[in-house]
């Protein structure tokens, strides 16, 4: 949810994540990982974009994660090799702070060494950059209660009022939706919602995406169930009627092992 989230900002507001990363404004366009014959793991949290002149790689992680270094290197190998001509910039931004000394460790890692092949790439931790960072632009607006603040919960309040200048109503839908889903990072969810005007949030599209997806999940679990409580009931009836586990694995396509679970939780008198 919270990557998704990064990843609707970051492709909404183009310009201004580039000035951000980048320091300077370029004109960015969407790049597919498919044009790079690359399979992301997690789709959701990987971000390529692309000028005439570069590439902009960005990865947002909620949790630090090993194998990061090979990642960044392998996608930069891969723009290579389909953009030669183009540089590429790459950026890891850490949502979450961590304290345990195994997680700091790992958030700063911003190379991957492999014998004489060394590949260097960008690191941001959030909570160490300054509030005024994203206040300027809306479409950063919702790291700000992220950032290096002493008072998370007026952050988010002055985010509300930063908000509420936005004259487009799409617009700020979707940013007031954004600030509450990554103020769930370091807030209470109670607490975000009376901040927030939670009519707004209903609006946006990536709280209805969120919404959608939820659905979705609920209903292939549904389905999965049912598909379970049907199979179970299959094999409980061939069972019943004397058939062999052999014949009933055959078939079910269940295991002999999986048969025998289901025969030792049904009672004697059923």
């Amino acid at each position: 949810m919270f990557d998704k989230t990064c990843k609707f900002l970051a492709e909404n507001f183009p310009d201004e994540f580039a000035t951000w990363l980048l320091g300077k404004p370029v004109t960015l366009s969407k790049l597919s990982p498919k044009e790079l014959s690359l399979e992301p793991i997690r789709a959701d949290s990987l971000i390529l974009m692309q000028s005439d002149e570069l590439i902009l790689h960005i990865e947002f992680q909620t949790l630090p994660d090993e194998d990061i270094p090979f990642r960044m290197t392998d996608y930069r190998l891969r723009g290579y090799r389909l953009f030669p001509e183009k540089a590429m910039y790459q950026v890891v931004v850490y949502l979450r702070k961590v304290t345990s000394k195994k997680d700091l460790k790992l958030v700063k890692i911003n190379k991957f060494k492999l014998e004489n092949t060394t590949h260097k790439f960008q690191v941001i931790r959030l909570w160490e950059q300054p509030v005024n960072q994203f206040m300027t632009n809306p479409g950063l607006l919702p790291f700000e209660v992220l950032s290096n603040t002493d008072n998370q919960i007026s952050t988010l309040q002055s985010v509300v009022a930063q908000i509420e200048n936005i004259t487009n109503p799409r617009t700020q839908n979707n940013i007031t939706a954004s600030a509450a889903i990554l103020a769930g990072l370091v807030l209470d969810k109670t607490l975000i919602q009376r901040i927030l005007r939670r009519d707004n949030m209903r609006e946006s599209v990536i709280y209805q995406s969120i919404v959608e997806e939820g659905r979705e999940e609920g209903r292939e679990k549904g389905r999965e169930e049912g598909a379970e409580e049907t199979t179970r009931k299959l094999v409980i009836n061939f069972l019943k009627e004397g058939v062999s586990i052999d014949l009933v694995a055959k078939a079910t396509g269940l295991t002999i092992e999986q048969i025998q679970q289901i025969q030792t939780t049904q009672p004697e008198n059923q």
